[in-house]
């Protein structure tokens, strides 16, 4: 196992840089760039553009090199410095624009993930055991309404029924008198009162999908001779479940973890951009938008990046529930 991780782990360091070299020229594939969106934006305004400087601009954000000595001088400090340029539109290392918005983004979307795991799963075994029931019936057809709502218009429904009938404001995490407040119990609190929105739309969407692979996979567990077998010595119900079907069922799941990570970062983006967040996705959107190419490059490279960990950590995973994989497959790799 150890040598399994160690060659996977090396494995990943082409990926990496070929994802970097990837991202870079994705977010320079459109005509312009920056500073010319922003130049732009000034002359749209009634604002005069010295000619002078321009040039200063273009030297100072190295606009005038070519596109591989850019790159070159951005991955050579990411690796070097693990410094991820300067963002333009935001006027501040690109660190601290990522670093200021992480922990929230990591929190909604970690509590999301939560949500739907323990929601889903219980419902999918459920649902399985209990197949061509009324429950059945009403979950699966709650997962499919699930997977046929946009999570931005849900959050658009939610937004006003709870301005109209309840006079409540969702949006953003924290009430403008806490905005720019220090952490404190009352902020805690102002905190707790509007998180449970955003974390309720993300999660309505990953419990539709894993409900409805776990009550697939359950059901094909539960069709299979080693389940009668168990059956017939006589274990109860619920022990023949957890042991048996279930932890196998499990599998497909587990090998979608690989998915987290880079949700855990980006989250939900357009449903961050409605409710005005504070987190990655509005960030990245507004990068993207702009041609601010150290931040949007830096976030499609770190999204990435915890792709690929997220990859390792899945067969990991499954080496460890899954005996036939564990000595099957990932040891003999």
């Amino acid at each position: 196992m150890l040598s399994y991780i160690i060659k996977r782990l090396l494995r990943m360091i082409p990926q990496l840089f070929l994802i970097s070299i990837i991202a870079f020229v994705i977010i320079q594939l459109p005509p312009g760039d920056y500073l010319t969106e922003y130049l732009n934006r000034l002359r749209a305004s009634g604002a005069t553009v010295d000619q002078y400087e321009v040039e200063r601009f273009t030297r100072m954000y190295g606009l005038d090199r070519p596109m591989y000595m850019q790159y070159l001088k951005w991955i050579g400090n990411i690796v070097t410095e693990f410094n991820f340029g300067y963002s333009f539109e935001w006027q501040k290392p690109v660190n601290e624009v990522i670093g200021g918005r992480m922990p929230m983004t990591f929190m909604i979307a970690l509590l999301a993930w939560i949500v739907s795991w323990g929601i889903a799963i219980p419902i999918g075994i459920f649902a399985a055991v209990k197949q061509y029931s009324i429950a059945d019936y009403f979950f699966t057809l709650m997962g499919f309404i699930g997977l046929a709502v946009p999570p931005f218009l849900l959050a658009l429904v939610i937004m006003y029924v709870a301005f109209d009938s309840f006079g409540i404001r969702v949006g953003g995490l924290f009430s403008p008198e806490y905005q720019l407040e220090r952490w404190s119990l009352a902020k805690v609190q102002d905190l707790l009162q509007h998180i449970w929105v955003p974390v309720l739309l993300l999660a309505i969407v990953g419990t539709a999908n894993i409900m409805r692979t776990m009550r697939a996979t359950m059901l094909d567990e539960l069709r299979k001779q080693y389940v009668t077998v168990a059956r017939a010595k006589g274990l109860s119900e619920l022990r023949v479940l957890l042991s048996y079907p279930v932890r196998l069922a499990i599998n497909p799941i587990l090998s979608q973890t690989f998915y987290v990570l880079p949700w855990l970062f980006s989250g939900g983006m357009v449903v961050e951009i409605v409710l005005n967040l504070p987190t990655a996705g509005p960030a990245m959107w507004i990068s993207l938008m702009a041609q601010d190419m150290y931040l949007a490059g830096s976030y499609i490279l770190i999204m990435g990046a915890l792709t690929a960990l997220g990859g390792l950590i899945s067969d990991i995973l499954l080496a460890v529930v899954d005996p036939r994989i564990r000595f099957g497959g990932v040891e003999t790799s």
